[in-house]
């Protein structure tokens, strides 16, 4: 695994244990030489994220929105900084450069970002990992609905765990080295 894209909040969130997962998830990015690709701002989760990858001697990857580097939040210390048209080409910009994707906490944006990679590998248009790291059970409920779902057969057992939920980020990467994609979903 080379590359990593990480969704999570533009905001902290009510508690520092998210402050403090983010920037140590970055060091074990850094240490692991495991690129960082994420959606390039200097603030909140994201900004703590990248700074921890970037002293930790990582690399850092951000991929933004034009009118988001106009607002003046784009991180300005980043390896490289991919300026798209819009939320939609910044995802699939993220997709093709990543290996894999994680989602920390974060707000309905985070969500939606990792749903789409997901939806995208439940329908075969990617085999990589898609995380969840579950940091103060902050994704229990989410991960609770997805049983749901499958519970009212919406969402396949083989689909249901291909969803990798880890509250340690040294298991959630073992797990992405071990990962093997389910088959592509029929109708």
């Amino acid at each position: 695994m080379e590359k990593i894209a990480v969704f999570c909040g533009s905001s902290y969130g009510d508690s520092p244990v998210f402050q403090t997962a983010a920037k140590q998830f970055g060091q074990l990015l850094a240490n692991k030489q495991i690129s960082l690709v994420y959606g390039g701002a200097s603030v909140g989760l994201m900004g703590d994220l990248a700074d921890s990858v970037l002293e930790h001697g990582g690399y850092v990857i951000g991929v933004m929105p034009q009118d988001l580097v106009d607002r003046e939040i784009a991180h300005t210390s980043l390896h490289e900084l991919h300026t798209v048209s819009s939320m939609h080409e910044r995802k699939e910009k993220m997709s093709s450069l990543a290996d894999g994707f994680v989602a920390l906490p974060g707000g309905p944006g985070t969500l939606e970002e990792f749903m789409e990679v997901f939806t995208w590998a439940q329908l075969g248009f990617h085999q990589k990992p898609c995380g969840l790291l579950n940091i103060d059970r902050y994704y229990s409920g989410f991960v609770n609905f997805m049983y749901y779902m499958n519970d009212r057969a919406f969402l396949q057992d083989r689909y249901r765990e291909m969803a990798i939920v880890e509250e340690d980020p040294t298991m959630l990467l073992d797990r992405f080295h071990a990962y093997n994609a389910p088959t592509i979903k029929t109708y």
